[in-house]
């Protein structure tokens, strides 16, 4: 078994040899690598390099973040919220606008909801989705996105623009978003 952060892979594995994995990974509480910002913290416990089927997430939401309403043409998501509290959205609402998803309602009725610890998001491709920190204080959340390693690089670049300092420069984050499958319905936020 790998542990990640604490050994390196050995064998033929390590060398660019191709073979089917025989040892699995685990990442004990407190380990992965970690990209923070003011505007925040990403941890990464599985990546492309450990799964074919998805990238998971260790990620902390501080109070007054909203990662904006966007739609993945060929992601899968899902989130569990872990600590704190979240507004979620998960489906297509009857009209798109460019502002507030928090007021958003889908035909059928559904509308945003407030996660608590416990609650399982599942986004399939092609749904408008967003989470938001109403409170004042942290949440925590388990995200997977599939396939990896998309997210992976996405986070990392995210947090490069977030990390600048001041307001979000939203033009950034908009060429980022779509080099990476993302359409942005709504801006992102943090204070």
């Amino acid at each position: 078994m790998t542990t990640e952060g604490l050994a390196a892979p050995e064998g033929p594995a390590a060398r660019g040899v191709a073979h089917r994995r025989t040892e699995g990974l685990l990442v004990p509480p407190g380990h992965g690598r970690v990209v923070e910002t003011p505007a925040q913290r990403v941890t990464f416990k599985v990546t492309g390099t450990h799964s074919r089927m998805a990238s998971t997430f260790e990620v902390d939401v501080p109070p007054g973040f909203d990662v904006g309403a966007h739609v993945h043409t060929r992601s899968e998501e899902l989130f569990y919220v872990l600590e704190g509290e979240l507004d979620v959205l998960a489906f297509e609402p009857r009209i798109r606008t460019p502002d507030n998803w928090q007021r958003w309602e889908s035909s059928s009725g559904s509308r945003v909801v407030r996660a608590t610890p416990g609650t399982v998001i599942v986004v399939p491709p092609g749904c408008p989705h967003a989470f938001a920190n109403p409170t004042d204080a942290p949440a925590k959340m388990f995200f997977q996105a599939s396939p990896p390693p998309d997210h992976e690089r996405y986070f990392e670049e995210l947090l490069e623009i977030l990390g600048n300092g001041g307001p979000p420069d939203h033009a950034a984050i908009e060429d980022l978003r779509k080099r990476y499958d993302i359409e942005q319905l709504t801006p992102l936020k943090h204070r």
